[in-house]
């Protein structure tokens, strides 16, 4: 009995250590209204894991090139360059079970394999390919991003000072005082501003620089806020999907295309 007890103790002892690890925040808001509001939010942008429908089946060995960013909006061409999309279509298409020849890899031979690829000179392609890994390699990937742009903006919102006038002018009294305080405290606000962003995903040949496939999708990206505020008591909130996190996501989008229909 003592020897069965000993190791179920061990056996639950190992299953903690195996477990993965949390972590408590240290926000002074932390367990509070609004720390709860703001982690319900953020619970909906965090990475999310998907099921590729292929991904018992292995892929053939690839090379992700960086593409290129086509969007001429500022804030988008700031935060992401084309190395950014292709760590993210790296993770994935390896989770979609393809051979993937890392970049880091390839050392000086990067530029010249870049420009082979996108110039489509297949002799100086193969002349690559007949050095070390890539001679396994049989696709070349590049995710381009080709659009990225706010396309709508809403706004509403609500004053009570008019209302509140108009009650001190036809309520009199203490109560129509009262009620002119109330109404011309009252302000509220809304603002909600879409995105959409659009990724084309390319597969090429490594040994003939021709392309077997190509395809396109899109995403919205909703930034919103909210605020009121009544008798001085104000409560608020902001938030929405990343660049980063919609980025991602169009990756997955893509790379579950590329392992459904070409793998």
């Amino acid at each position: 009995m003592k020897r069965l007890l000993t190791l179920i103790a061990g056996c639950t002892l190992s299953a903690a250590t195996l477990a993965q690890p949390t972590f408590e925040s240290p926000s002074p808001t932390a367990g509070s209204g609004t720390s709860e509001t703001a982690n319900q939010m953020a619970d909906k942008a965090m990475y999310k894991e998907i099921s590729y429908a292929n991904a018992g089946k292995p892929g053939p060995a690839l090379v992700v090139i960086p593409g290129e960013v086509k969007s001429n909006n500022a804030s988008f061409t700031q935060k992401f360059g084309p190395n950014n999309i292709a760590d993210y279509a790296e993770l994935e298409l390896g989770k979609a079970n393809f051979k993937i020849l890392e970049r880091s890899d390839m050392g000086p031979l990067l530029n010249e394999f870049q420009l082979a690829y996108t110039m489509g000179d297949p002799q100086a392609a193969r002349k690559i390919l007949q050095k070390g890994k890539f001679k396994t390699t049989k696709w070349v990937v590049k995710f381009d991003v080709l659009k990225a742009e706010q396309v709508a903006q809403a706004d509403s919102g609500f004053d009570g000072r008019a209302v509140g006038a108009l009650i001190g002018i036809f309520g009199g009294g203490r109560g129509g005082a009262a009620g002119n305080v109330v109404a011309g405290s009252v302000q509220t606000g809304e603002s909600t501003g879409v995105w959409i962003i659009g990724m084309r995903y390319k597969i090429i040949d490594a040994n003939t620089t021709e392309q077997v496939a190509t395809g396109y999708a899109e995403e919205k990206m909703e930034l919103g806020a909210k605020s009121t505020s009544v008798l001085g008591v104000s409560s608020g909130a902001s938030g929405g999907l990343t660049l980063d996190s919609l980025v991602q996501r169009l990756v997955q989008k893509t790379v579950w295309e590329i392992d459904s229909k070409h793998k």
